[in-house]
């Protein structure tokens, strides 16, 4: 965008409003005091203090599935925003990036414990399905009206150190919600009538953020002469397999995609702890090693193609995706109408992010565009 990074946050607004065709006033909540005062504050969370700022940038250059789109991303690192853009500037060459995603699944977990028979009690929950999954509605008709609903159930038996659990697994199509609250009351209200199936007792009644029936997936091609040449090509190739192979330098490839996952995700008021603990979770191999989220490869004509696949539980409705002014703000600016579409701009952003933190590792290193940041921020706030 022109004299975007140039002008005045209040400027950059302004710009950013117009792009998106918003109204005069839709990304307000962004100004001065980000939107939240400390009395809706003390609405939202227990013994509220004060306020913390976190830092809103938007990304530029994204084009998405076709779409052009400003992505807001709320970070406190310095080079984050940057990165990410010029990734989107990287990718525009090709047609910028390609993201689908799974229905939005969530799954509650109901734990039973003292069950003699647990091979036969899982037989016992499942013959009782119809009759479990029409309790299960009738707990959310709202959810049901939108077209959501319990999907399906699943009974496995997890054999820990104090014995065999019996572990039913509800499947729940949350929409366009984040789900918590409504997997969650599911499982609580039936979980009185599966210990009686089971001839047990239920213990635990709770979602597991191992989200992996909602999954995001999205990808890029980028060209090899932007990114700087074949060995630039090889040498990221060749650090990606490196997170692939050793745990330890995919825990901190992961953290670099999380950089734009969570500032995304963050800026629109969704659970930034649930969709981390689900990426890291995916992120175990078969063979049960935790190895890295996205995967790098060179194709025939020597460009670069990263992918990447993980759960993505996000919301547009409830939370505080509406309850915080700058949460809606963002989604107004990203002009999304579904959860689906936040999921993929959100996963995108993630890889964006990955691909620019692999590019400088492979050329310049990664503190030159980093510490020059950290130095002009380093240096504001002394002078102030």
């Amino acid at each position: 965008m022109k004299d975007f990074r140039n002008a005045s946050p209040a400027q950059r607004r302004d710009i950013a409003a117009e792009a998106a065709g918003l109204s005069e006033g839709d990304l307000d909540a962004l100004g001065e005091t980000g939107g939240l005062g400390i009395d809706a504050a003390d609405q939202m969370v227990e013994n509220v203090v004060g306020l913390i700022g976190i830092p809103v940038g938007v990304a530029t250059n994204f084009i998405i599935n076709g779409v052009e789109l400003l992505v807001p991303m709320a970070t406190e690192e310095p080079s984050v925003v940057a990165a990410a853009s010029n990734a989107a500037r990287i990718a525009r060459v090709t047609g910028g990036f390609h993201a689908t995603s799974t229905p939005a699944v969530m799954q509650a977990q109901v734990q039973v414990l003292d069950v003699a028979d647990p091979h036969g009690a899982r037989l016992r929950v499942l013959a009782a399905r119809e009759e479990l999954m029409a309790s299960g509605d009738a707990e959310d008709p709202a959810l049901v009206s939108f077209g959501g609903g319990l999907r399906d159930i699943s009974a496995r038996i997890v054999s820990t150190h104090v014995g065999d659990h019996l572990v039913v697994h509800l499947l729940v199509d949350v929409r366009d919600a984040m789900g918590a609250n409504a997997v969650n009351t599911m499982a609580e209200a039936l979980a009185p009538r599966i210990a009686e199936l089971a001839g047990g007792r239920a213990l635990l009644r709770i979602l597991t953020n191992k989200a992996d029936l909602r999954l995001v997936r999205a990808h890029a091609t980028f060209d090899a002469a932007e990114l700087g040449g074949p060995q630039v090509v090889d040498d990221m190739v060749a650090a990606a397999a490196l997170a692939e192979a050793d745990p330890y330098r995919a825990a901190t490839h992961n953290k670099g995609i999380m950089n734009g996952i969570t500032a995304v995700a963050l800026a629109t008021g969704n659970d930034t702890r649930a969709i981390e603990a689900g990426a890291h979770s995916h992120a175990i191999s078969a063979d049960g090693r935790y190895t890295s989220l996205s995967h790098f490869e060179k194709n025939a004509d020597g460009d670069l193609t990263a992918s990447m696949e993980l759960p993505m539980a996000v919301g547009i409705i409830g939370g505080a995706t509406r309850s915080h002014p700058t949460a809606r703000a963002a989604l107004r600016l990203m002009e999304v109408s579904h959860a689906a579409q936040v999921a993929e701009i959100i996963a995108a952003t993630g890889l964006a992010q990955n691909v620019a933190a692999l590019r400088a590792l492979a050329t310049e290193g990664i503190q030159r565009g980093h510490m020059a940041l950290h130095t002009r921020r380093t240096t504001t706030s002394v002078t102030q």
